[in-house]
C-alpha cells in the first residue's frame, strides 16, 4: 500500500478541523451509531487516533421536525463521538430551515450534510435527490435555508450531489457554485450520474473540474475508493481536498485505519486474519444489539456478515446459517467454526 511522503494537511470544514481528509459517507441502514463506533474504535486501535469525519445515516427533514420515533433513534450518537455529523434529505426550504434550526437549538449535531445524491428512481422522478440540483433556484433556496438556520451556531453545512441526472443533464458545476455562494462550508461530488446509480466507473475528471470551478470551499470526491491507494490516487488526480468513503468500507470497517496511516505517511497495520475479522464481527454484533435490541440487531447484522465474509473461505451451510442468525449466542457459535488463521 502507498503512503504519502509527507503528512497531508488536515481538512477544515467551517470551524471543524479534521486530522485527515477522510469522510465516512452516510449510507442508509449502515452508518448507524453501531457501525460508526466500530469504525472509530478500529481506527484508534490500528492507527492510534480518530482523525476523520463519520457521518450518520440520512434522515428526512420532515420526519425529524415531526419527531418520528424511528428518525429520532437514528440520530443517536456515542457519548464520545465528536464531531457529531448528521445528513438531511429535504426537498423544500421551509422544512429545511425548521429541521436545521431544531438541530442547532437542541444540540443534536455539530455538522449538517445535505443529501442531493440519491439516485433511486422513485425519488428522482419526483424531482428529489440527485434530480433536485437541476432546479437551480430551489436548490439554492434549500441550501441557503439550512445555512441561515445555523448562522452563528458554529454548525457548518455541507452539500453532497452527483454529476447530474444523466449524461445529457450535468448539474454539478452549477450546484457547487450555488452551494458555495449560499454559504456551504464544503461540497462533495459522487462522480456518477443518477442514471448510473452505482454502475460503471466513477468519472474522477468531473471531480477535478468541480475543484477548478469551486475555489472558495473544500471540494471532496466520492466514487470507486476501495482502498487507501484509491484514495491517494483520487486526490493526486483531481486535486480534491478530501475523500468520501462509501461502499468500500462495507465489511471492512478497518479501512479508515488504513486511510489514516496512508495520509499520515506511516505504515498501516497488517490486514486482519479471518479470526480477527470474526472478533470484529462479534463487536459489531454487540454494538447493534445495544442500539436496536438483540432481535433487530441480529437481523441487521446479517447483511454485514455477507460483506465481512466476501473473499474468505466459508462453507455454504455455514454461510446460510449466518444469514439467518437470530441471537448473539448463535452468532458466537457460528463464528467459532471459521478458520482463524486464514489471511485477508
Amino acid at each position: 500500500m502507498s503512503v504519502l511522503a509527507a503528512p497531508r494537511p488536515r481538512l477544515q470544514i467551517g470551524p471543524i478541523a479534521l486530522q485527515s481528509p477522510v469522510v465516512l459517507a452516510p449510507m442508509a441502514g449502515v452508518t448507524n451509531v453501531a457501525f460508526r463506533t466500530l469504525c472509530r474504535e478500529l481506527e484508534l486501535a490500528r492507527a492510534g487516533s480518530v482523525s476523520g469525519l463519520y457521518v450518520c445515516e440520512m434522515v428526512t427533514a420532515r420526519a425529524l421536525v415531526e419527531r418520528h420515533p424511528v428518525t429520532m433513534h437514528m440520530t443517536t450518537f456515542a457519548p464520545d463521538e465528536s464531531p457529531r455529523s448528521l445528513q438531511l434529505y429535504t426537498i423544500d426550504p421551509d422544512t429545511t430551515f425548521a429541521a436545521a434550526k431544531m438541530i442547532a437549538d437542541e444540540g443534536l449535531a455539530d455538522h449538517i450534510d445535505m443529501n442531493f445524491g440519491c439516485p433511486v428512481p422513485k425519488v428522482t422522478r419526483r424531482g428529489g435527490g440527485a434530480a433536485l440540483p437541476f432546479k437551480r433556484r430551489l436548490f439554492g433556496q434549500i441550501v441557503g435555508a439550512a445555512v441561515a438556520a445555523t448562522e452563528n451556531t458554529g454548525i457548518p453545512v455541507t452539500v453532497k450531489f452527483r454529476i447530474g441526472i444523466d449524461d445529457a443533464h450535468h448539474t454539478h458545476l452549477d450546484a457547487g457554485r450555488i452551494a458555495a455562494e449560499e454559504g456551504a462550508a464544503a461540497v462533495a461530488l459522487h462522480a456518477r450520474t443518477a442514471a448510473q446509480r452505482y454502475s460503471g466507473t466513477a468519472d474522477w475528471e468531473q471531480i477535478a473540474l468541480l475543484k477548478q470551478h469551486v475555489t472558495t470551499v473544500p471540494v471532496l470526491g466520492n466514487g470507486d475508493i476501495f482502498d487507501a491507494d484509491d484514495a491517494l490516487a483520487m486526490m493526486a488526480a483531481t486535486g480534491c481536498d478530501g475523500v468520501v468513503i462509501g461502499r468500500g468500507c462495507l465489511g471492512r470497517p478497518w479501512l479508515f485505519a488504513e486511510l489514516s496511516a496512508a495520509f499520515s505517511g506511516t505504515t498501516p497495520a497488517t490486514p486482519p486474519t479471518l479470526g480477527q475479522v470474526a472478533a470484529i464481527m462479534r463487536r459489531h454484533g454487540d454494538l447493534l444489539a445495544a442500539h436496536f435490541g438483540e432481535e433487530k440487531g441480529m437481523r441487521d447484522m446479517r447483511k454485514h456478515i455477507a460483506w465481512y465474509l466476501h473473499g474468505f473461505p466459508a462453507g455454504a451451510d455455514l454461510r446460510r446459517a449466518l444469514a439467518l442468525v437470530k441471537t448473539r449466542a448463535e452468532l458466537d457459535a457460528l463464528l467459532d467454526q471459521l478458520d482463524p488463521d486464514v489471511p485477508f
